[in-house]
């Protein structure tokens, strides 16, 4: 059973260096793990940064760095590293994908290799994600549909019950369970899964494209998995400055644009444009009863983010007629630019 980690590095190279040294005890559990750290494009000293840290002795064996002229975005830098592990003579029988703001509890990594080891229809296990003071936080979700987009709008448990939509992320759990993804921050692929389902669409710059690699894996008749054992410490945010506690009656600054963009193209290549319109008037149905709700004083201490229902009209709604087409690379593809970079949706 051989693991390989990758770790993608925008401008956190100081987080990088403990997530690698939290992986140090793993590694000697599982003597042939190696780690590859794809710097994207963050021209501010963290390639150098990086390159001097691993030299080291504890880490010159086992880890490389691939470094990038331009930020493609996190699917982009992934699948770097994965046609590079992919196309290795002795490829990896799993891939750990981890973010740089983690740090991993003792037997994160084993546990999960074990737990793909022991169920071979397991394409995707996950870990538990908890908050710097420990607390758990979203790790295992359902996909996106219309019904939960508009009760994830209208803020209040009445919509859910009504609509009987599930919530947002699944509650954590002593046991595994299956869901319909898991967080990319911590997750394990296995390599058959990767070649069988293709590797991330690289048209998304950031979030969600987890998503839809996991619906492509789903619909070819693999298991996604969610595994509470492994247990991974997580500062939600630190590249992005996109962050999800909730944080009663504060304001949130605005979400980014890609954030937007990315959710609706993972509507519009899973479900189809018309589905991904429908969605933006779902949740403008349920913002609508959010807004009188918070007029009448109802929710007052509820999270909201600055300028949510500006940007969702202007960077979720689908207004060319023409549809996103997928843009999943080939393992052997090399030297090109993402596909976010070269055409718009």
């Amino acid at each position: 059973m051989s693991v390989a980690v990758v770790i993608v590095n925008f401008r956190t190279a100081a987080l990088v260096g403990k997530c690698l040294q939290a992986l140090l005890s793993e590694r000697a559990r599982l003597p042939g793990m190696c780690a590859i750290i794809v710097d994207g494009g963050s021209n501010d000293g963290s390639a150098e940064t990086l390159r001097k840290f691993l030299s080291q002795g504890q880490f010159r064996e086992w880890t490389d760095l691939i470094t990038l002229e331009v930020n493609g975005g996190f699917a982009f830098a992934n699948n770097v590293a994965l046609s590079s592990l992919l196309a290795r003579r002795d490829p990896p029988e799993f891939i750990m994908l981890l973010n740089p703001d983690t740090v991993i509890e003792p037997q994160a990594v084993v546990i999960l290799a074990d737990y793909l080891r022991d169920n071979p229809t397991v394409a995707a296990v996950g870990s538990q994600l908890l908050e710097p003071d420990g607390t758990p936080t979203g790790s295992a979700f359902p996909f996106p549909n219309l019904r939960g987009e508009m009760a994830r709008a209208a803020r209040t448990d009445l919509i859910y019950r009504l609509l009987r939509a599930r919530p947002p992320a699944y509650p954590p759990a002593q046991n595994d369970f299956e869901a319909d993804w898991v967080t990319g921050a911590s997750v394990m692929l296995r390599t058959a899964a990767l070649r069988d389902s293709g590797l991330f669409d690289d048209g998304f710059f950031l979030y969600h494209e987890e998503i839809e690699l996991m619906w492509r894996m789903r619909k070819s008749g693999w298991q996604i998995r969610h595994e509470p054992r492994s247990r991974v410490r997580h500062v939600g945010g630190a590249a992005t400055g996109v962050h999800s506690r909730p944080l009663p009656g504060a304001k949130l600054p605005p979400r980014p644009a890609y954030w937007y963009e990315s959710r609706r193209r993972f509507f519009s290549l899973t479900r189809g444009r018309f589905t991904a319109m429908t969605a933006v008037l779902s949740w403008g149905i349920g913002y609508a009863i959010f807004s009188l709700r918070r007029s009448l004083r109802m929710s007052r201490n509820l999270q909201l983010i600055e300028h949510e229902l500006r940007d969702q009209l202007q960077h979720s709604f689908p207004w060319r007629a023409d549809p996103p087409s997928p843009s999943i690379r080939s393992i052997t593809t090399r030297d090109h630019l993402p596909m976010w970079m070269t055409s718009h949706d």
